[in-house]
């Protein structure tokens, strides 16, 4: 199943896709794509509905971020052995964890925005995780029954707000439209193996990624579970799960972004995303 949020920035509405790849309309059974919906019986509530008998979605119409509601977007750095090493950077014993703005969230098509002073915008294409069920110091094997689903994301990433001033990352990870989620979230049941994904990313027509999330250093299972032993894991929290190889500042010399330029990205089963770079 296919979930997704459409209509203006601030006020989506909930809606599915149907098998003929239409977008029906969802607001008159539920509120939002978030909280209790993303439960197990709130998905099988879902599935129990034929997306024909809902009314049509404009197919022009923006899709906004996939899942409502989103209390922490929690994102993990180093996650592939093969962008460690582009990036100079060793395997982490244990996952790098840090936070990015909920703030930054934004639709899966809209602009990449430059923030003011930046010269180092860059790009990730990632799996996100977006959690169903409350987690809270869970195993291994339990992990993936908290999980509501899975979607494609942008972490725009700005290096030098990131690696070159004092403190975290998470400044150089939560300007505003530095966080794009969808176009759909795919629950679970209808991705077979999350650990076999093939993804993409390119620049103007130029493939800078090309990779799959079975060069992940730590999977999905243990991410969840990981997580949830420091912090309790609520619907609608949204886990990205880092980025292969390919990134802008892994280049010789380093590539990055420029107003006027175009990103396209995606993962297997997860659909894409077009994004228009432009500057604040």
């Amino acid at each position: 199943m296919k979930l997704l949020r459409h209509g203006d920035r601030g006020a989506e509405k909930p809606g599915m896709m149907a098998e003929d790849g239409t977008i029906r309309d969802l607001s008159g059974i539920v509120d939002d794509i978030a909280g209790e919906v993303l439960l197990d019986a709130g998905l099988e509530k879902l599935r129990g509905i034929d997306p024909q008998s809902l009314p049509m979605v404009d197919p022009s119409s923006r899709l906004g971020a996939c899942v409502g509601g989103t209390g922490k977007f929690i994102c993990i750095g180093l996650n592939y052995a093969d962008h460690a090493a582009e990036s100079g950077m060793d395997v982490p014993p244990e996952p790098v964890i840090f936070m990015k703005a909920s703030s930054a969230i934004c639709g899966p098509n809209d602009p990449i925005v430059i923030p003011r002073g930046s010269t180092k915008t860059d790009w990730e294409v990632e799996l996100a995780v977006v959690i169903g069920k409350t987690a809270k110091y869970v195993s291994e094997d339990e992990a993936l029954d908290h999980v509501a689903g899975y979607a494609l994301t942008n972490d725009v990433s700005e290096r030098e707000f990131q690696l070159e001033r004092a403190g975290t990352w998470t400044k150089g990870k939560s300007c505003d439209n530095f966080g794009q989620i969808g176009p759909w979230l795919v629950t679970r049941d209808a991705v077979a193996d999350p650990q076999n994904l093939k993804m993409w990313l390119k620049v103007n027509g130029e493939t800078k990624q090309d990779g799959s999330t079975n060069t992940m250093v730590y999977g999905v299972r243990h991410l969840v579970s990981y997580l949830s032993q420091f912090m309790s894991l609520h619907p609608g929290d949204v886990i990205s799960t880092g980025t292969p190889p390919g990134v802008g500042l892994g280049f010789k010399p380093p590539q990055f972004l420029k107003a006027g330029d175009v990103v396209e990205l995606g993962i297997e089963g997860l659909g894409e995303q077009r994004q228009d770079v432009i500057a604040d």
